[in-house]
């Protein structure tokens, strides 16, 4: 058992995208499918698909790279908030990633969104990472 699922799903898709692999397969949860929305909806990912084969059940997400360099369309993403070391934020110390270039991820009462969405909203949450 891991301590900390959402370390384990970014750590899976970081070595993913290193080791240039077009699909990574992951045990799936409610959380790791709403981050996986995000990351589809502001385009880090390709696709994504849900699998009901087991008790827990996975998901499979196609990682994007661009046509021509192959270069990745994730080029960092981090934790923010751990187990041992929660990080919450306001509307007013909500984190800027690479200046409004990068996302931070962002678990609220209303949802997972990104900064951005959250700021719009005006509500605050904790920090689950950051992705750009």
């Amino acid at each position: 058992m891991h301590g900390d699922p959402i370390s384990d799903y970014l750590t899976r898709v970081r070595n993913a995208v290193k080791a240039n692999h077009r699909v990574v397969e992951i045990p799936a949860s409610n959380i790791k499918k709403e981050i996986t929305k995000v990351l589809f909806d502001k385009g880090y990912i390709a696709n994504f698909k849900f699998e009901d084969n087991d008790i827990q059940g996975t998901i499979k997400i196609a990682l994007k790279y661009h046509p021509v360099t192959k270069i990745p369309a994730i080029r960092a993403i981090n934790r923010v908030s751990k187990p041992g070391s929660r990080r919450y934020a306001d509307m007013k110390t909500m984190p800027r990633v690479l200046n409004g270039l990068g996302i931070a991820i962002i678990s609220t009462s209303r949802g997972v969104m990104t900064d951005k969405e959250a700021r719009r909203l005006n509500i605050g949450g904790e920090v689950l990472c950051s992705v750009y």
